[in-house]
């Protein structure tokens, strides 16, 4: 089993909290780590027909059951339940009494902030990092390999091909999830979007574009991607509001929670065929991206992510914000450093009057610190 680093802030929430919230992909791991973090909590599937009957027909009873707690997995699947957890946990000064999983952000976060403000921690569980991957061994020196496998448990541990299992992924979260949440008659035109969005990895969103070549109109595509996005298979990277220049692109950039996920809908079947892909350098992009979210998320962080451009095509790919503190970062595949990948960090440091963090991450093996301020890291070494 590799051990999740966000299990240390889910025990600290928990001994504070009456309650915790743990959301993510599905196969994420969210059951894995709430159970063998409370072993002792009976776990509770909503996924069972019988065990989401009894706990819609008579939730009174169904929560009874439980008078020291419980896990109760894809609680989103119950949102009436939230009403009766309300009334429990005003009871009670018992902390971490209930554990919450959920695949769903949009459903969770709507049902917690309407009964259980204030009651209720609430963690994001990702794939796995690079992090977790490195302190349990399985760190590879390729980082293509990484693109191409994703992050996903069961992928990571298991011996099926990638492609296989994320195509098995796809198809299940759309029979399971979509239909779910959203009346969706042509599953054909919903993947074609899908597959359309992966195509525009690590680059700006343009929903009337998108739209066209779907063949739909921009509402439906806004309508789906919210839905893509609450489901944590797409997230969308937004514009840093500082306004040091008006003429600022205000559209968001488009990526996956997953490599894995965006290789497969691109038809990758060999992590050798990134090093070749016209996409290498985005979902090189991609993969910084969501690991350093997955290391804010793991340590109970909110997300502080955005970028950059202006008009003319002066871009930052990565702006971390720290309070008052930024840091901007260029990311390259490339594993020669060249003088132009610090093209965009010397004129955005231009536009700042007080000094800003500067970092260019690169698919390079040697870190070092540059005379003018920028750190240059390898791939590999923003896990540490």
């Amino acid at each position: 089993m590799i051990q999740r680093k966000a299990k240390v802030q889910l025990l600290k929430l928990a001994g504070s909290f009456r309650s915790v919230a743990v959301v993510g992909p599905r196969q994420s791991g969210k059951t894995t780590l709430c159970r063998e973090s409370f072993p002792n909590k009976p776990y509770i599937s909503l996924e069972n027909p019988d065990t989401l009957e009894f706990a819609t027909q008579d939730p009174r009873a169904f929560l009874n059951q439980f008078p020291s707690g419980a896990i109760l997995d894809e609680i989103q699947k119950a949102p009436h339940l939230f009403s009766y957890l309300q009334q429990i946990l005003d009871e009670t000064r018992q902390k971490g009494m209930f554990i919450l999983t959920g695949s769903n952000n949009f459903l969770l976060q709507e049902n917690i902030s309407q009964t259980l403000s204030g009651r209720i921690a609430y963690i994001q569980l990702l794939p796995l990092s690079l992090r977790e991957l490195q302190e349990n061994k399985k760190l590879k020196a390729n980082y293509a390999w990484h693109i191409f496998n994703g992050g996903y448990p069961e992928q990571i541990l298991s011996k099926i091909n990638a492609p296989d299992w994320y195509n098995s992924y796809i198809a299940t979260y759309i029979q399971r999830d979509v239909r779910q949440l959203k009346n969706i008659s042509d599953l054909s035109l919903f993947m074609k979007m899908l597959r359309l969005c992966a195509g525009r990895t690590g680059q700006l969103l343009n929903l009337a574009a998108l739209a066209n070549d779907c063949g739909l109109d921009a509402k439906t595509v806004a309508s789906w991607l919210s839905i893509l996005q609450s489901s944590y298979i797409i997230y969308l990277l937004k514009p840093h509001h500082q306004n040091l220049n008006k003429r600022v692109i205000k559209s968001p950039k488009l990526y996956f929670y997953d490599t894995g996920v965006a290789c497969a809908l691109l038809g990758i079947n060999d992590a050798k065929q990134i090093t070749t892909h016209a996409a290498k350098g985005f979902l090189f992009e991609n993969m910084i991206l969501t690991e350093l979210l997955k290391q804010r998320f793991n340590a109970g962080k909110p997300d502080n992510l955005f970028f950059w451009r202006d008009k003319t095509g002066n871009e930052i790919d990565i702006i971390a914000e720290d309070g008052t503190k930024l840091t901007a970062m260029e990311v390259k595949a490339g594993e020669t450093i060249a003088g132009s990948f610090f093209k965009g960090l010397d004129y955005y440091s231009s536009l700042h009057s007080s000094s800003i963090g500067k970092e260019l991450i690169y698919g390079g093996k040697e870190s070092q610190k540059r005379s003018n301020g920028i750190l240059i890291k390898s791939w590999n070494s923003i896990i540490n």
